[in-house]
């Protein structure tokens, strides 16, 4: 099974792409200023499920390429590396602007729900993202593809559903308007491109599936 050594690099590698605001926490923070924190959190829910099927595609999916040949799988593992590099690359020189917040709408909790979950659901790059960055802490010699892509996938989930609603919570006070200040932004996307660029070559030059 996967060693707690390499728990530990994932969770933290993890945390630092959830810490920093992408589209999604933004996407929270503004049904939250708008709608209230409960919307924020449904919201949240509907994201995270979303992104325990697209684990749960990339276990199955992953395993299959591994039971065809070992050595397609590490190339689907190099190649997810590039696209981390590639995440990095496109976050820094990003000027992605802020959604507009519909001030005062109500909020329908199971509609939001829903709403999070199909957008995310049927993301692409939500996908691929799963299908590069899991397999980056995975080796085959430990046993089970599908229980190691599983157990980091629901890992993942776990730490986002906190970091998110996180900033659900606490977006109705301040989190849009640090969200919007310039630097922050700038620093956000520097951040978050530092980590997506650093774990792509991390498992690009040092192997970071081998045991």
């Amino acid at each position: 099974m996967i060693p707690a050594s390499s728990i530990a690099v994932f969770l933290l590698a993890a945390l630092g792409l959830l810490l920093v605001p992408g589209p999604a926490v933004i996407y929270i923070v503004t049904r939250s200023v708008s709608q209230g924190r409960r919307a924020g959190i449904a919201s949240v829910m509907g994201i995270e499920v979303a992104s325990l099927c697209h684990s749960v595609a990339a276990a199955l999916g992953l395993s299959a390429i591994l039971l065809t040949s070992s050595l397609v799988f590490s190339v689907v593992k190099y190649l997810g590396a590039a696209y981390l590099i590639y995440l990095g690359v496109r976050a820094i020189f990003s000027r992605q602007e802020l959604p507009e917040v519909e001030e005062g709408t109500p909020a329908n909790l199971p509609q939001l729900f829903r709403k999070g979950l199909v957008v995310n659901l049927l993301n692409p790059k939500t996908a691929l993202f799963f299908y590069a960055f899991l397999p980056q802490f995975v080796s085959p010699a430990r046993g089970s593809t599908v229980v190691q892509i599983l157990t980091l996938g629901i890992l993942f989930v776990i730490l986002a559903t906190i970091t998110d609603s996180t900033y659900a919570l606490v977006s109705s006070g301040v989190g849009r308007f640090v969200i919007t200040r310039p630097g922050f932004r700038r620093v956000q996307r520097y951040v978050t491109g530092g980590v997506y660029m650093a774990l792509g070559v991390t498992a690009a030059f040092t192997g970071s599936g081998k045991k």
